[in-house]
């Protein structure tokens, strides 16, 4: 049989560990690593597999000890493997842009639809999101682009209506709600 507790995974990975309760409190680490995105019959049957080689011998409760891979979203000890799973999903198929939706809002069907429904994109900085509207909404003549202070139309519209998150290399997804 397996060990449950070295099963190798791939650093992108989104995983939870799952801990046996009935051990946790009896002074025993015994739980598993599980790949979040697996389907949730395969996740189900890993975590009863460890719960069945329980240092204690029954268990039958489990939580959620651990998470890798969801950004600084907080994965609450007794989200469920189903929360979990769908929420893992969510991130593999739209990557820090949903990290960035759940760390704003971490009730997942509303970070969905901020993804999906308010979502305008990634930019070297506020400002060049500002220079973008504008230039998408309005024909600037080129004799007056350079007297538009996009420092401060990025500033009102972020602090109304929009709201930016960090992404990597020093880009940042907008988003407005």
């Amino acid at each position: 049989m397996e060990n449950l507790n070295t099963i190798e995974t791939e650093a992108d990975t989104i995983r939870i560990y799952v801990a046996d309760l009935a051990a946790y409190n009896s002074g025993y680490l015994h739980g598993v690593w599980i790949d979040a995105t697996a389907d949730l019959e395969t996740m189900q049957d890993q975590v009863n597999a460890m719960l069945e080689t329980s240092p204690i011998g029954f268990a039958e409760e489990y939580a959620i000890h651990d998470y890798e891979g969801f950004g600084k979203y907080t994965l609450e000890e007794y989200a469920g493997l189903e929360l979990a799973h769908e929420t893992a999903i969510f991130i593999q198929e739209h990557g820090e842009v949903a990290i960035a939706a759940l760390e704003y809002n971490s009730n997942l069907e509303e970070a969905k639809s901020l993804v999906e429904d308010n979502y305008h994109g990634c930019y070297d900085s506020e400002e060049e999101y500002a220079e973008q509207l504008l230039s998408d909404c309005y024909d600037i003549p080129d004799h007056l682009a350079n007297y538009i202070d996009y420092k401060r139309v990025a500033r009102d519209l972020f602090c109304d209506g929009y709201f930016s998150a960090k992404g990597d290399n020093y880009k940042v997804h907008v988003f407005s709600y």
